[in-house]
């Protein structure tokens, strides 16, 4: 089964989508996030709580290439998560500034891959931020950022069995 785990920041995403392959064997967990480098201890901290709920059996991927991890790995995979997945290809591409229609091309071309990749995974949990229920970002790259992410999500799901939405740590299977 594949399954979209979405909802706020801090809403318990994370979580759930660990209590979704609790027990399961040899689960490859796959962070596309930029990785704790002692530049802004907030994130190297949020970064070791992850690491710390993990089973001492999951093997991590740390990579933005989503869609090769999915492939390669041999079991269960958990991804967390597509708004840090968004934020690597963008600033790998060097998107924040370019045209619509070349941001269009790029990251269409990588969530076509993903979602390709993702069909061919039996059991998969891929977690993602929905950015959509608050205000209108000021500046464009937020609302760049919204609306790929948002985008990437509905394509996502198409591919995904169920979505779950989580809201104050309690979970809604849409």
């Amino acid at each position: 089964m594949r399954i979209l785990v979405t909802g706020g920041v801090r809403s318990g995403k994370s979580r759930h989508a660990e209590t979704l392959l609790a027990g399961a064997p040899a689960v490859t967990y796959i962070a596309p996030g930029r990785r704790a480098d002692g530049t802004d201890p907030d994130w190297d901290a949020r970064l070791a709580r992850h690491r710390a709920r993990r089973p001492g059996d999951w093997s991590t991927v740390e990579t933005a290439a989503i869609e090769d991890a999915l492939r390669d790995a041999a079991g269960p995979v958990l991804v967390d998560c597509l708004g840090t997945w968004l934020t690597a290809v963008m600033d790998d591409a060097g998107l924040w500034e370019a045209s619509a229609e070349s941001v269009d091309a790029v990251v269409g071309a990588r969530i076509d891959a993903v979602c390709a990749a993702l069909t061919e995974r039996h059991q998969a949990v891929v977690v993602t931020n929905e950015v959509g229920f608050g205000v209108v970002p000021e500046h464009r790259s937020g609302r760049l950022f919204r609306d790929l992410l948002g985008t990437a999500n509905q394509r996502v799901a198409a591919v995904c069995d169920e979505v779950h939405l989580v809201v104050a740590g309690r979970v809604l299977k849409l």
